[in-house]
Formats: structure tokens, C-alpha cells, sequence
């Protein structure tokens, strides 16, 4: 599967591992169709629309979606330093906060700048052998009626345990 991912142009592969991902192990994850925007050592950005299989009765992205998606923000920055590592890990998260200020009522952004952050927690668990815990922070935002204003904030507690 990652030789077929490697043959797509590098703008879109980070986004088929996600909807592939979702498809073959968390179905939501290919229904509501994220998309990643941006990918680098430092950032994860995640875009997810708002339409009418995410939003609710009031016309804002629903919770759950919101909730979901600020789980691939955080969860593809450890699942890409993971892979990278070449080591197999398990990856959960434990808990989860969010903060919700403002309906989000158009395409959602996520973004989690915590990804040297979340290299160097890979690297302790890999060191140390034992089940680890860091606080992953995500914020939402929707650009086209807020700009760069919150509309939630979300703390996952990544978990992580090379597996033996």
C-alpha cells in the first residue's frame, strides 16, 4: 500500500494515508472526508468541510465531527513520526478536552504545531520501552468567518507503547 501512496503526487499523499486509513480501520474518518493542508515537521493541518453529512440542526459542524477531526490533527503527527521510526507503536489517546467557543459554520481547520514536540515523545517511548503520556493540543478554526479566531480548543492525551 505505501508504494502505491508514494506513486501519488506529494501534495496528496499525506491525505490519501489519512482517507485510506479511515477506510480501512475508522470508517467516520472516510465519511467525513478530511483533507490535510499542511504537513511538516513542526505543523499538521487538517480541513474538514462543513456540508450535510458534518453538520447539525443548526447549521455548524456537529460535535462529534469536530471531535474527530481534532483527533487526526493530533494523531497524524504521531502516526508520520511513528512511521518514520520504523518501529512498531501503539498509538491511543487516553482522555480528551475541548473548549468550544464559537459554532463552526463553515470548513473547519485543525491545526497541531506540537509536531517536534510529539518526534521527540516517539523517540522517549522508543527509549524507554514503557507506555508514555503527552498532552496534544489542537485548535479549530474556520477562516472564512472567523480568520485566525478559535472556534474550539481541544487537549488529547496521546498515549504511546512500543510494542514488543
Amino acid at each position: 500500500m505505501k508504494q502505491v501512496i508514494n506513486l501519488l503526487p506529494e501534495k496528496y499523499r499525506d491525505t490519501a494515508l489519512l482517507r485510506l486509513f479511515g477506510l480501512t480501520k475508522i470508517p467516520l474518518l472516510w465519511f467525513i472526508k478530511p483533507s490535510v493542508v499542511k504537513m511538516d515537521d513542526e505543523t499538521c493541518m487538517i480541513k474538514v468541510p462543513l456540508n450535510r453529512k458534518t453538520k447539525n440542526h443548526l447549521n455548524s459542524m456537529y460535535f462529534g465531527v469536530l471531535s474527530a477531526a481534532a483527533d487526526c490533527a493530533g494523531g497524524l503527527t504521531a502516526m508520520k513520526h511513528i512511521m518514520n521510526s520504523g518501529k512498531k507503536i501503539s498509538l491511543a489517546f487516553k482522555d480528551f478536552h475541548a473548549d468550544f467557543y464559537k459554532r463552526a459554520e463553515g470548513d473547519t481547520l485543525f491545526t497541531n504545531t506540537q509536531g517536534t514536540e510529539i518526534a521527540k515523545f516517539v523517540e522517549d517511548v522508543i527509549s524507554s520501552g514503557e507506555r508514555m503520556n503527552m498532552p496534544v493540543k489542537v485548535i479549530a478554526t474556520v477562516p472564512s468567518k472567523f480568520g485566525d479566531e478559535p472556534v474550539a480548543e481541544f487537549t488529547l492525551t496521546l498515549s504511546l507503547k512500543l510494542k514488543a
